[in-house]
C-alpha cells in the first residue's frame, strides 16, 4: 500500500488543539512546518471540522507532520476519528489525501481528516484557524 508519510492536523490532533491524543500523535511523528489546505473549517462542538471547498481563498490552517510509524499512527488516528474499520457508515470522518501548503510555497500531499457530514446550520470559522476555547 503506498502510504504517504505526511500527517496535516488542524483540530485536536495538533499541538494548537490541546488534547491529550496529540502526545501519541507527536511520539510517531516528526513535526515539520505550520501549513495550511484549501478547505472549510467548521466548529462542531469543542473540536472542528474541515470539508474540501472548490474557492482557492478557502484555507485551514494546521501543522504538517512527518509520519514515521505509519501504521499503528493511523490505525489509532482512525479509531479516534470515528472512521477506523469498526465505526458505522457512514463515518463522521473520512481520511484522505489532500494538497498542504507551507508558508515558504512548498507543497506535500498528506493524509487529513475530513468532516463527513453536511455542514448546513455549523458555525464556519472563517479564519481557519481552530482555537480551543
Amino acid at each position: 500500500m503506498d502510504e504517504t508519510p505526511y500527517l496535516f492536523a488542524y483540530g485536536t490532533l495538533s499541538k494548537a488543539g490541546g488534547q491529550p491524543i496529540h502526545q501519541r500523535v507527536a511520539k510517531r511523528t516528526r513535526f515539520v512546518s505550520e501549513a495550511s489546505m484549501q478547505g472549510r473549517l467548521y466548529r462542531m462542538d469543542s473540536y472542528p471540522g474541515a470539508v474540501d471547498s472548490d474557492d482557492p481563498a478557502d484555507s485551514v490552517r494546521g501543522e504538517l507532520y512527518e509520519v514515521l510509524e505509519p501504521g499503528p499512527l493511523f490505525e489509532e488516528l482512525d479509531d479516534y476519528e470515528g472512521c477506523g474499520p469498526k465505526d458505522q457508515k457512514p463515518t463522521l470522518y473520512v481520511r484522505a489525501k489532500r494538497r498542504i501548503r507551507l508558508a515558504d510555497g512548498r507543497t506535500f500531499e498528506a493524509w487529513v481528516y475530513l468532516y463527513n457530514r453536511p455542514t448546513d446550520g455549523m458555525k464556519r470559522i472563517a479564519s481557519g484557524r481552530f482555537r480551543r476555547q
